[in-house]
């Protein structure tokens, strides 16, 4: 084999060696067998077009123009002319696949499943950088840049796999680098001549017998270049693993925040968002943990991991608080008093092997933890941490824990909390929008207690709000992502609790959120497991006397506490109809079912038992004999066809003449809808809304972007100075007849327009994109009265039989 033929085949195994750092990301290996195929194939046709020979840009373009090729033949061969050359249809395919990819990465946790899009992104980067390493090692021969590539491709599989790429990924890695570097210093070595030699051979005179005494057997530069490239590696895989590890996610592999030693050390700040969002949109819900447990019921069982109590305005993180080492039994938890209810509770778990993250998952509240390994422990927020690489791999520990029991009662009569706690846990940014300490006030008005504030809180969000789950909705803890969530109604645990947390914290109640999981699923040898589908997020409010409480705003998810339901007395009367159903009952495509049930059943509505869940009505049409409701569904689908085109036209004009008709008793309700319909109007011409900006600053934008006239630009001023003065004015007067200025500025939007902008204005205006918002509101708001509606009414019955008195309907 010639010197280049040997570096061009080192070039591609260190390329694959690098490209194994990528194995823990994916599931399953395949892909890599593939790339590897594939990569032998460009390898090979480098190697003939330098031996033609030709020039080194040339033979780097038929490297790249085979690569496509062969990327064509694997992914898009139907789309292809003659199955191999990428026509129109191909490249969009390939678009397609690429984004599909892209989108497919920010969707799950590792490891990912190996989907199209995501196998075209290893595939093709691992063909990229093999074609990079083999144009600078063999084909210009310098093989020491070649590193640069390689360490690109290693660092970005080390980073985003749990945990580092670990070391024998690494060494493996390392090893294909310097073998590229031996057999570059090999070809160099040979290009001199035979000038250097071993041992003095008698059957090979023309190795150099004369410098015999130089070297044994092995080339003396060769043997010199092992020896430095053992130690290098040596140093660079000792080194490492005496320095303190570096941590990710809660739901990955996290890092270890905790100081070594015994007394003292801090917690750094974890964000869960996108590890937390990621296990909820797993296709496959992987088991996380299992454990058995002495609770008679499992619902509150909640897995607790970290509690957020610092809100910045840009995301709720934990604060860096001091650790200590694990005591024997964790202290008394704060805030909780003799009067409440308690039962002790011993739960053995056991982690899955591939379950790598350093904040422990633990009943809340742990009062004693039985573990190996070098735990410590966050008093405030009662949290074990993994310290100096400890994690949750494979383990097996027994936690013992209490299920405090308060009641309605004693958490409406809580006494006012300690002013220090108070005044941390209800802090809020200044950056917080209006709209949330508004929204606050406005769904606990008529709330005597903190208490029923929080009752009220949740039960909007839960119940009658009009809000729906859906884990797609991008994930955001900042005060504009609660303020769009608010408006939107749309998310899932992150933003319900991140949202209640705060809006509890405008009104004094000190609040937090706690990460983990729900309770899981039992299962039929005793044992619950809980999997990837329950990582989860929840509110905390603290109450003195019972301390923090858990409480439960996400609609479908976990289960709504029994004190959460005021005025339930302690000791219900036999006669007397049941008690409420506990919300939890309802079921959900995405996460487990109720854990002291089954699949397919609920709790009935005493929730003491479970009964199956009743089977969706339908009807089908009686047979034989024909039927007028063909012609007419068709006859109705033409129409809707027909209608469609003009159906954001129709809207538009009617939601424009409305605003601008405007409500005549009440001057500042027609302002703030003149307002909205000329920010509309703007939008429909081109000009992005941008909430950010005040009134007046969105009506500059308006006339520079839409290059206003002196008078329609006076008119937007106008329109944004009565805003102002209905918004922020100590004493405001609301300007009336705001509709001839919204016209005036339409007009010279229209005028300033394309013939094109104009139509599309008119026939397809884009602020109709608020219809399919509002349809879409309402269809959640009406499923959610359809899940809720039989509970909410047994609920009722029951609460008006205990009352003293007549009944309420």
């Amino acid at each position: 084999m010639s010197g280049r033929a040997r570096l061009a085949l080192c070039a591609a195994v260190a390329t694959l060696c690098a490209a194994g750092a990528l194995l823990p990301l994916v599931e399953p290996i395949s892909w890599l067998i593939q790339a590897a195929v594939l990569l032998a194939l460009l390898t090979g046709v480098g190697a003939a077009a330098r031996r033609v020979p030709l020039a080194g840009p040339l033979v780097i373009g038929v490297q790249l123009l085979a690569g496509v090729l062969l990327m064509t033949l694997l992914f898009t061969p139907s789309e292809a002319i003659l199955g191999l050359l990428p026509g129109p249809d191909a490249l969009a395919e390939f678009g397609r696949l690429l984004q599909t990819g892209v989108r497919d990465v920010g969707r799950y946790a590792i490891p990912a499943p190996v989907t199209p899009g995501i196998r075209l992104l290893l595939i093709a980067g691992v063909l990229v950088i093999g074609l990079i390493v083999d144009a600078l090692a063999v084909t210009y021969r310098s093989a020491a840049p070649a590193g640069l590539p390689l360490l690109a491709l290693y660092s970005v599989a080390a980073g985003l796999s749990q945990g580092g790429a670990g070391w024998l990924r690494f060494l493996i890695a390392a090893a294909g680098y310097l073998l590229l570097l031996l057999a570059e210093g090999r070809d160099r070595l040979s290009q001199w001549g035979r000038v250097f030699g071993g041992g003095a051979d008698a059957s090979r005179p023309d190795r150099g017998q004369a410098f015999a005494a130089l070297g044994g057997p092995v080339l003396a530069p060769v043997r010199t270049g092992r020896r430095i490239g053992a130690l290098v590696l040596g140093i660079a895989l000792v080194v490492p693993a005496l320095l303190p590890s570096l941590g990710g996610g809660l739901f990955g592999t996290g890092g270890s925040g905790a100081g070594p030693g015994g007394g003292g050390g801090t917690i750094s700040a974890v964000n869960p968002l996108v590890s937390l969002q990621d296990s909820l949109n797993q296709p496959e819900d992987k088991e996380v943990l299992n454990y058995r447990t002495t609770a008679a019921d499992t619902r509150g069982l909640y897995l607790r991991i970290v509690a957020l109590d610092q809100f910045d305005g840009t995301t709720w993180k934990p604060s860096e608080r001091t650790v200590t080492d694990v005591p024997e039994r964790l202290p008394q938890p704060t805030g909780l008093s003799t009067a409440v209810d308690l039962d002790r509770v011993n739960t053995s778990i056991s982690t899955a092997e591939w379950y790598a993250q350093n904040w422990l998952p633990l009943p809340y509240p742990a009062s004693k933890v039985d573990i190996s390994g070098r735990w410590r422990f966050e008093p405030q927020g009662r949290t074990l941490v993994g310290d100096r690489g400890q994690n949750t791999h494979g383990l097996q520990y027994q936690v013992e824990s209490l299920q405090v029991r308060p009641t309605s009662r004693q958490l409406a009569a809580a006494p006012a909390p300690p002013a220090d706690l108070l005044r941390e846990y209800t802090k809020v940014p200044r950056s917080l929008p209006p709209v949330v300490r508004s929204t606050a006030r406005q769904v606990t008005r008529g709330a005597p207690t903190a208490y029923a504030r929080a009752v009220k809180l949740q039960d909007w969000f839960a119940l009658n709000g009009g809000f729906s789950y859906n884990t797609q909705v991008r994930a955001g803890s900042g005060s504009e992502a609660i303020a769009r969530f608010l408006r939107q109604k749309e998310g899932f645990c992150v933003h319900f609790s991140f949202s209640m947390a705060a809006m509890a914290r405008t009104l004094g109640i000190p609040a937090r959120v706690a990460v983990g999981f729900t309770p899981g699923t039992k299962q039929p040898d005793g044992t619950t497991s809980v999997g990837l589908k329950d990582a989860h997020a929840w509110p905390e409010l603290y109450f003195q006397g019972i301390g923090w409480t858990r409480f439960e705003p996400t609609p479908s998810r976990g289960s709504v506490p029994d004190y959460a339901y005021p005025d339930t007395p302690d000791t219900p009367d036999p006669g007397s109809p049941d008690p409420a159903p506990s919300r939890s009952a309802a079921p959900s495509a995405g996460p487990s079912a109720d854990p002291s049930c089954g699949p397919g059943e609920r709790r009935s509505g005493s929730g003491s038992a479970c009964v199956p869940l009743p089977a969706e009505a339908g009807t089908r049409p009686p047979d034989g004999g024909s039927s007028p409701w063909p012609a007419v569904v068709a006859a109705l689908a033409a129409l809707l066809v027909l209608l469609l085109p003009a159906g954001p036209l129709l809207w538009r004009l009617r939601i424009r003449s409305g605003r601008l008709a405007g409500p005549h008793d009440d001057p500042t309700a027609a302002t703030l809808a003149a307002w909205r319909e000329l920010l509309d109007t703007a939008w429909d011409f081109g000009i992005l809304p941008d909430e950010s900006l005040t009134p007046r600053k969105a009506a500059e934008r308006i006339i520079h972007i839409g290059e206003l006239p002196p008078e329609p630009a006076g008119a937007a001023r106008r329109v944004a100075a009565a805003v102002e003065q209905v918004l922020y004015a100590p004493h405001p007067q609301p300007v009336s007849g705001l509709a001839p200025d919204v016209q005036q500025v339409r007009a010279g939007l229209r005028t300033g327009a394309s013939r094109g902008l104009r139509l599309r204005a008119q026939l397809a205006p884009r602020s109709a994109v608020r219809l399919r918002w509002a349809w879409s509101a309402r269809w959640s708001a009406l499923l959610l009265r359809c899940r809720t509606s039989r509970p909410v009414a047994t609920a009722r019955r029951a609460l008006a039989a205990l009352r003293p008195g007549p009944r309420r309907a």
